[in-house]
């Protein structure tokens, strides 16, 4: 299906009142003029075909991923991956063959959206039970687009491009296409269910909560599911994102004692670095789990805020994904360099 043609038989059914929002759990400023809408959501320029399957393989230099609906897989690119685990079903790299990933689960899967108050939320997984659309836009990008949610109607597009050092490039945009966020904000929050690594710990630069000490190197450890589990960003007021305090979704509401004071965090497994970088615009909050993907599989998280959010607006999050050899964070922080945002 060509980009005009969606655009003219499908406008309504894609674009109702009742949309849905996908976001990380991050703050952001809405869009403006001099911001043009990056994908297909927002830029009616942008052209693309609707894939045949549930899937698309992205590849270069020593690295591949294979990004996935929200549909179950079944064959010799994802066995047995699993309905709902929408995003990057396999990372793989020349230097390590065996996906980084739960093979039945995914990463950077967008799981929750939110607005802090347990009696609106009606379904835990909203943007992993809705229904996604599979966009192809060139061999190294594809989108995934989701209309207005059920409950909280927003509509929202992730795209996924493959920059040509294997690099992932994820820019998430969304609208909120009715009012029904009780708290005047959106949250949002993206897991990656990591496959039996040695540690189930993540590295970032960080220190402690209301310090106002330089970052240093930290090991970010929680002791069980939904404890210590979050690390704001420097400086956040938690009064901005109040959540109620028998909120279930435990690993958003259950901070640690940390922030971070950096835009990126890694995790390493089978001698090889995932590395996940944002922009510090974003205020993206950080997150992990022992237990996230079951025993022995930690979850590598973020979350986002959208503050005093507005029907009819355009959001955006932008992040990168690497996964790298690792021999030091020496070594390391230099390969990311090239990687990491100006702001």
């Amino acid at each position: 299906m060509c980009r005009n043609e969606s655009k003219c038989c499908r406008a309504h059914s894609q674009r109702s009142p009742a949309m849905a929002i996908a976001m990380l759990l991050v703050w952001t400023a809405p869009l403006t003029a001099t911001e043009p809408g990056v994908t297909s959501l927002a830029n009616p320029g942008v052209n693309y075909r609707q894939a045949a399957g549930h899937y698309a393989v992205l590849s270069a230099g020593d690295v591949r991923a294979v990004i996935v609906d929200n549909d179950a897989v079944d064959d010799a690119t994802l066995p047995k991956h699993r309905a709902g685990y929408n995003g990057i079903a396999s990372l793989t790299h020349a230097k390590q063959p065996r996906n980084v990933f739960v093979p039945s689960f995914a990463g950077v899967n967008f799981e929750h959206i939110h607005d802090g108050a347990t009696d609106r939320l009606r379904e835990k997984f909203e943007p992993r039970k809705a229904p996604l659309e599979l966009r192809i836009i060139d061999e190294r990008t594809v989108e995934l687009y989701q209309p207005p949610t059920p409950h909280f109607h927003l509509e929202s597009c992730g795209r996924y491009q493959m920059l040509p050092s294997g690099v992932i490039e994820y820019t998430f945009e969304c609208v909120p296409r009715e009012p029904n966020f009780s708290k005047g904000y959106i949250g949002l929050f993206w897991a990656s269910y990591i496959h039996e690594p040695a540690e189930k710990v993540i590295h970032f630069r960080g220190r402690s909560r209301g310090d106002d000490a330089p970052g240093a190197w930290l090991v970010g450890r929680t002791p069980q599911h939904g404890v210590l589990s979050s690390h704001r960003p420097a400086g956040w007021q938690d009064a901005l994102a109040p959540i109620d305090d028998d909120f279930p979704l435990t690993l958003v509401n259950h901070p640690s004692n940390v922030e971070h004071t950096d835009n990126w965090y890694f995790g390493v497994c089978r001698d090889m670095a995932l590395v996940q970088i944002f922009r510090k615009r974003d205020r993206v909050h950080l997150a992990q789990s022992p237990t996230g993907g079951g025993a022995g599989n930690p979850a590598w998280d973020f979350q986002w805020f959208q503050p005093n959010c507005e029907v009819g607006k355009l959001y955006r999050l932008v992040m990168r994904v690497a996964y790298l050899p690792y021999r030091s964070v020496e070594q390391l922080e230099a390969d990311v360099a090239p990687y990491r945002f100006a702001e």
